[in-house]
């Protein structure tokens, strides 16, 4: 994906095996960890704060409705049914993809366990919600730029738009609407959250990632690059 992206935000698209050869394991295995799990508790707060989730959790809120699972749960599991979609796509899963499938959605319920009670007071609803899409966005910046590989909807995306030749853009877009709507059709959890999250996640992400982008030992770096072209 670095063509897309300028060289101050580059990342590198690496094998498992080349995940590991590429140095500073040091500081990008903690911050891959630290980074899913702070996710998750983003995740919690906007579901305490009960003003919308993100796409992918308004899927995940209508599926506990008809299954006995928490919504850690339900996140974890709906991580390896996207997983199953990699196998036709080609997809090849890192240290990242399996850790993502299995932190997140663990942080996300202990979390909720903390966070014991859905606030009453508005301005407690706001701040969980914003404070969650801006965790989020922070979150993300950490555990993509420890570039330990790809979440499994990241994958997904990437996946279906190098086979179908359709921008990155598009395929999340529709990928996003497509869950929301199924979502919604199993009772989930849409709202002012939902639009925030979509607006401003890409932003601060973007925002962010320099400065957490952890730097690749230059001879893996440049035996993937030259090997890409």
């Amino acid at each position: 994906m670095s063509s897309t992206l300028t060289p101050r935000l580059a990342l590198t698209d690496l094998g498992p095996v080349a995940q590991l050869r590429a140095g500073r394991l040091g500081r990008r295995l903690p911050q891959l960890v630290v980074g899913l799990v702070l996710y998750g508790v983003s995740l919690a707060m906007m579901v305490r704060g009960d003003l919308g989730l993100a796409p992918w959790d308004v899927l995940h809120s209508g599926l506990i409705r008809f299954v006995p699972l928490t919504l850690g749960q339900a996140v974890i599991a709906m991580s390896f049914v996207v997983l199953i979609a990699w196998i036709p796509l080609r997809e090849t899963p890192g240290i990242g993809t399996v850790l993502n499938a299995v932190l997140i959605g663990s942080a996300a319920d202990l979390t909720l366990r903390v966070l014991d009670h859905d606030p009453d007071a508005m301005v407690s609803r706001v701040a969980l919600t914003v404070g969650g899409v801006v965790l989020c966005g922070f979150a993300t910046a950490l555990y993509i730029g420890a570039q330990l590989g790809r979440g499994p909807r990241d994958g997904l995306m990437t996946g279906l738009a190098r086979r179908t030749g359709w921008s990155l853009r598009l395929v999340r877009t529709g990928l996003e609407v497509g869950v929301v709507l199924l979502g919604l059709a199993l009772g989930g959890v849409l709202g002012l959250g939902t639009v925030l999250f979509a607006l401003a996640i890409g932003p601060l992400t973007q925002a962010m990632l320099p400065w957490l982008r952890v730097s690749l030992d230059p001879p893996v770096a440049d035996e993937v690059s030259a090997g890409s072209r």
